[in-house]
């Protein structure tokens, strides 16, 4: 499994996980819902759940993914600011390029 996590993603995300009352908890990437030929992304922080595993990245974030989704494998987290600030996970392995 691969994960990538932008440099502006991986800011946002140290600093949550920095926090005090996260301390031990890791981020979490999971697919809530699936139409076929693309799907939409959710993250949060937690514990590994099920068959969830830490992939470990360049940025030093372990993210805690489920090996048996394939759409998970190759995800792109970023943090955009413009046109409206949060994140964007995207798989551009499976040709999403953002549009979920």
């Amino acid at each position: 499994m691969k994960v990538k996590i932008t440099r502006n993603a991986a800011k946002v995300i140290q600093a949550e996980l920095d926090k005090p009352e996260n301390e031990g908890l890791k981020l979490r990437v999971f697919i809530t819902n699936s139409h076929g030929d693309h799907v939409h992304y959710g993250m949060d922080l937690g514990q590994p759940e099920g068959a969830e595993e830490l992939v470990s990245t360049d940025k030093e974030i372990d993210v805690a993914v489920d090996p048996n989704e394939s759409w998970l494998d190759g995800i792109k987290i970023d943090y955009l600011y413009l046109p409206e600030e949060g994140f964007v996970i995207t798989n551009p392995s499976k040709g999403n390029h953002g549009d979920h």
